[in-house]
């Protein structure tokens, strides 16, 4: 029960970011697990450090409401989608460039990089779904049977499909290679707000406007699991990295978080003042963040996550029969079953202070530059001025104005003199400061950079990962071993039941054939009391 859960399994507030100017749409962890991207209806990006005491860089480019961002697989790119109808790539460094991608004609709603990193796949209200190349940085296809405005839309795993949802009710899957929909789930009471693939690709959940969550098994095509447990819409959700939990955020401004391999509600989360707009889990599944109206973003760390794998893996084993209520590890879900909230749920306010956030330093890129950019083309951005020209000019200034005020005296050759060497120093001052505290600056910079996007993914952490999968891949061998003993003992009895059926067949055969001898070998037949030969039953021909 959920009420026995032990405190340090439950989820915690890790730390709030305020920087925002308006409510917060988007985030996205960065793969290093190091950094988090957040986009807002302030028009701006940004990246928040998660190592305490570090800056903040808030990134301007676009000119409306920023509605969606995603870290590439490699974490040296970001790309944004805006209702300004364009997309952005960024280099998340001090320099702030952007490639802007244009082919819309209305908002964008969201942005997602396949996990090769090769392509974007982008919704729109103009009713497509479109597929980037990042590398060539250009239009490559639309898929176009949506009838009303698109609302999310993500590649799987493997890269072979995409599926994607909006406000004509449907959720649509999409083959990449033929470019055609392979398949619609249409039984929604109202838009569909929020789409995305489980980590392995098997299943497809989706959210909507009418408060449901609901998950189908791509294997068969089936829904498995329906919840009813916001009292508002769900405008996101994201499946945790072992498929066996999933958060939400909604409109009733609270956070859900379900356990999949159960079936139910295990927490709800009171963080936010308004609407929560979204939610997403790290890479890795320690942390999952959400943002708000409020216009703040809340780290969280997960804990109830702490179970080991291979405890899941067994608990998966022990569940693959059709006879409880289907869930995702079940390789044949029966029937679409509700989950209804439970009084066992776990409530959690943070009513103390977060005393671990202090707000960042924000570092803002972008709105000193002049950028020009061109349709599929990189921006050029231009500094105005440097911090060393600024105070070398003002050391200029000084010099003037000391010169000036001695030839405003009584002329004194000395005192002339005395006012340029002072004029001069002042300069030479001010100069030497200036080229200190931009090498300074610049270094700072630098440090930063390497720290805001230097690291990649640790070699035991992918290795790690690669154990996980063959645990799933062995897992799923198991299981299919099991199927087809299971479809050879069918095959067996079927077998038998034939050569059971062909012996009955034959025996009765033989039982007629014997029958129709005896018949035969029967010389006289006996008619009206006295015997008749054989000659007597010839036809007469004449």
């Amino acid at each position: 029960m959920a009420t026995m859960a032990s405190v340090m399994e439950d989820p915690t507030l890790e730390r709030h970011f305020k920087g925002h100017k308006d409510a917060v749409t988007c985030a996205d962890f960065s793969p290093n697990r190091k950094h988090l991207a957040s986009g807002s209806a302030d028009k701006s990006l940004m990246i928040w450090n998660l190592a305490p005491k570090a800056r903040a860089y808030r990134f301007i480019g676009h000119q409306d409401v920023i509605t969606g961002v995603h870290f590439s697989p490699s974490g040296n790119l970001v790309a944004t989608s805006s209702k300004d109808r364009t997309v952005r790539l960024w280099k998340p460094s001090i320099k702030g460039d952007s490639t802007v991608f244009k082919a819309h004609t209305a908002t964008v709603r969201s942005v997602a990089f396949s996990n090769d990193g090769q392509r974007l796949v982008t919704a729109s209200d103009d009713k497509s779904v479109k597929v980037w190349s990042v590398r060539r940085q250009c239009f490559l296809y639309s898929l176009n049977q949506h009838t009303n405005w698109v609302r999310c839309a993500r590649f799987s795993s493997d890269g072979r499909l995409i599926t994607s949802c909006g406000d004509d009710r449907s959720v649509r899957l999409w083959d990449t290679s033929t470019k055609h929909c392979i398949n619609c789930f249409t039984d929604y009471g109202g838009s569909a707000t929020w789409v995305d693939f489980n980590s392995n690709g098997t299943c497809i959940a989706s959210s909507g406007d009418d408060r449901s969550l609901k998950i189908w098994d791509l294997r068969t095509n089936k829904l498995i699991q329906h919840y009813q447990v916001h009292s508002a819409e769900i405008n996101s959700f994201s499946f945790h990295p072992s498929d066996n939990y999933l958060i939400s955020g909604s409109s009733d401004g609270t956070v859900k978080i379900l356990d999949l391999l159960e079936g139910r509600l295990i927490y709800t989360l009171h963080g936010h003042k308004g609407a929560v707009m979204t939610v997403t889990f790290s890479r890795t599944g320690e942390l999952f963040a959400s943002g708000g109206a409020d216009r703040e973003v809340l780290l969280w760390r997960t804990n109830f996550d702490t179970k080991s794998y291979q405890d899941v893996l067994q608990q998966h084993s022990r569940r693959s029969t059709p006879d409880p209520p289907p869930h995702l590890s079940d390789i044949h879900p029966r029937v679409p079953h509700l989950h209804h909230p439970q009084s066992a749920t776990i409530q959690i306010n943070p009513v103390v202070t977060d005393t671990q956030s202090a707000n960042p330093r924000v570092v803002e890129l972008g709105r000193t530059f002049h950028s020009t950019t061109l349709l599929n083309d990189r921006t050029h951005l231009m500094p105005t001025q440097t911090a060393a020209n600024s105070h070398h000019s003002n050391g200029l200034h000084a010099c003037h104005a000391a010169k000036l005020r001695v030839e405003d005296g009584n002329g004194d050759r000395r005192a002339h003199r005395a006012g340029l060497a002072a004029g001069s120093q002042r300069v030479a001052d001010r100069g030497e400061r200036g080229r200190r505290e931009e090498d300074e600056e610049k270094r700072k910079e630098t440090n930063a950079s390497e720290v805001l996007f230097g690291h990649q993914l640790r070699l035991d952490s992918i290795l790690g990962h690669i154990v996980q999968q063959l645990d799933v891949l062995t897992q799923t061998v198991s299981v299919l071993e099991e199927r087809l003993s299971l479809t050879e003992d069918k095959l067996k009895e079927c077998l038998l039941h034939q050569s059971q059926i062909l012996r009955d067949v034959r025996a009765s055969g033989e039982r007629q054939r014997m029958e129709s001898q005896e018949t035969d070998e029967s010389p006289v037949q006996f008619t009206s009391g006295r015997p008749r030969s054989l000659s007597d039953y010839s036809t007469n021909t004449d």
